[in-house]
Parts: C-alpha cells; structure tokens; sequence
C-alpha cells in the first residue's frame, strides 16, 4: 500500500483562506463544489483526507488552481526529492498527482509529476475554463486525452489538450510516470 498522503494542514489553511477571500460559507461552497459540507469542513479543520477530484471540484468553485489549494508558501529555491512533494491520490484510481511548482503571480501554470499504475482509468472532470494540459511521459505507458481521442504515449512522447472538458489518463503498464503541465489561460 502506498504510504503518501495529501499535505491536509496546507489543505485546511488553503482552502479556509480562498473561501473567505471570496466570501463563501462552507455551506456555499459545498453546495457550488459538490461535495458534502461535512467534508468540507473536515478539510477545513485539516481532519480530511482529500482526494484529486474533491479538490479540482473545490478548485474550480473557487476560481482557483489546483495548485494553490496543496501548496505550501514558497520560498526562494526549491528542491523537490523523487518520492517528496505534496501528493494527492485519484478517489477511483492507482494514480496520484505531486505539484512540483505552482503558478507565480502573474503567471497560470503549474508543473505536477504524474504517477499511475494500471488499473482503472483516472476519469477527469473539466477544470478552469481555457485550461490546457501538456504531458511528457518518462516512464511506463500512457493513454491520454479526450474520450473521443485517447493516445498511447511512451517515454519522450508528448500530449497537449484542452483540460476545461472531461479527460482521462490510464498507466498501461506498471511504474508509469509523466510531467504534465497545467497551463491556465
């Protein structure tokens, strides 16, 4: 069983700070985010254990990237180790996503290392609107996309697509991994 767990206390501060900059109840942004308030408020408290498709559903009921809600303040240089890194796993899938660098002011991109073992598919929802994801794979196999137009990449290979529409990542053989880059426009 994999040992890596979301950075929940990030997660509580992130998530209680961009809901009162906003001006949303727990009960509003439940209700705009579809997800339970209780769970909502577990989050807050930093009692949860969040899953990728509860903090995109967050996210974009917010306005936000994914990324401000998993990472830290940063600092000046940053070294992420292999196996370091605020992680969080798919609900329904052998997949989980580190954030390897939020967007800077100014900038909306944010750069993840993509880990997937086979299994079932890593069913995305539509995130930001103008949202556009690029994939490296660096190891294993990966089909990604549209439901309408998956493709197979290997090492090296690379994909770009919209990422404000349903998408899907699913590993095709075991110790797959990518970079993708979440480009917000």
């Amino acid at each position: 069983m994999d040992q890596r767990r979301a950075p929940i206390d990030t997660i509580a501060a992130a998530i209680r700070r961009e809901r009162e900059r906003v001006g949303l109840s727990l009960s509003e942004l439940a209700k705009r985010a579809g997800v339970a308030k209780s769970t909502l408020s577990q989050l807050e408290a930093g009692t949860g254990n969040p899953s990728v498709e509860t903090l995109w559903a967050l996210g974009v009921a917010l306005d936000v990237p994914f990324s401000r809600l998993v990472e830290p303040r940063s600092a000046p240089m940053i070294v992420i180790r292999a196996g370091e890194g605020p992680t969080v796993p798919a609900s329904e899938a052998n997949y989980f996503g580190t954030l390897l660098s939020a967007c800077p002011p100014g900038a909306r991109r944010d750069i993840y290392l993509i880990t997937a073992e086979p299994g079932p598919a890593r069913e995305a929802d539509a995130h930001l609107p103008g949202s556009i994801e690029h994939v490296v794979v660096i190891s294993g196999r990966l089909r990604a996309g549209l439901p309408d137009h998956l493709v197979d990449l290997d090492p090296g290979d690379y994909v770009m697509f919209a990422g404000d529409v349903s998408h899907r990542y699913e590993a095709l053989v075991a110790g797959t991994a990518a970079v993708l880059v979440m480009e917000h426009v």
